[in-house]
């Protein structure tokens, strides 16, 4: 039996009573175990998101770490691509093209956050606003809630976690439950090696009952992205009524 993998959230290693156990699609065998964590999980990584917001990331730094992360990814490919490739039983090439979408995903997410900006709003056409300026911001909507998919477990998460981090949102990821590794070695990557600071990017490993269902609906998450089936996504959109929801079905 394999030794659990932890995630993180935060800072924090976390590790839990039981496991989730990852299989191999293609003929059972055991690859990993991660933890199979609950709604108190996803409060706390929630907590953690929230707090990042009052200590924001400008946009250049936003940039550069996502430059790093390409710079990164592109290094370790292989191995991102035998990830892949174990816990979605997909072929070696197809990871690799995989893996190499993803340093795309997050370089068009580095020239976003260089170029995020607001709009001048012509006024003059009204008299009280004759010698005046108006103009928009874009300021961060607050926590992202990522639900990824199992078909593609990297490139369609960093197209969840590259944006967010890109418009200056702390992100919470819940991995598909069957292909929850190569999320968790992306975290390693933009944490240990690009800089990302403690909260901006917590995952949450377990089933859509004990995590998805919490993150969807948490009173604190402002954005809710789902990737996967549409009678799936539209229950997630009924039960997130009120927040913003993005839905690839």
């Amino acid at each position: 039996m394999s030794k659990q993998r932890p995630v993180r959230i935060g800072a924090e290693q976390v590790t839990t009573a039981d496991d989730l156990v990852v299989r191999s699609p293609y003929d059972g065998h055991e690859i990993a175990r991660v933890p199979s964590c609950d709604s108190s999980h996803v409060g706390r990584a929630v907590d953690l998101g929230r707090a990042c917001l009052g200590t924001p990331i400008p946009p250049w730094r936003r940039a550069e770490i996502l430059d790093a992360a390409a710079e990164a990814i592109r290094r370790r490919r292989d191995e991102l691509a035998t990830t892949i490739a174990e816990e979605a039983a997909k072929p070696i090439r197809t990871a690799r093209v995989e893996a190499e979408r993803t340093v795309s995903t997050f370089q068009a997410a580095a020239v976003e956050a260089r170029t995020l900006a607001g709009d001048i709003v012509p006024i003059e056409g009204a008299a009280a606003g004759e010698g005046k300026l108006a103009f928009t911001l874009r300021v961060p909507r607050g926590v992202v809630g990522a639900i990824a998919p199992f078909n593609f477990p990297l490139n369609l998460v960093a197209h969840k976690v590259a944006p967010a981090i890109a418009a200056g949102c702390p992100v919470v990821l819940k991995p598909a439950s069957q292909t929850p590794l190569s999320s968790i070695l992306l975290q390693d990557i933009l944490m240990d090696e690009c800089g990302l600071p403690p909260g901006w990017l917590s995952v949450v490993t377990g089933s859509g009952r004990a995590v998805g269902d919490p993150l969807v609906e948490h009173p604190e998450v402002a954005v809710i992205t789902f990737t996967g089936s549409p009678e799936v996504g539209w229950a997630i959109a009924a039960k997130a009524a009120r927040k913003e929801v993005g839905l690839e079905l």
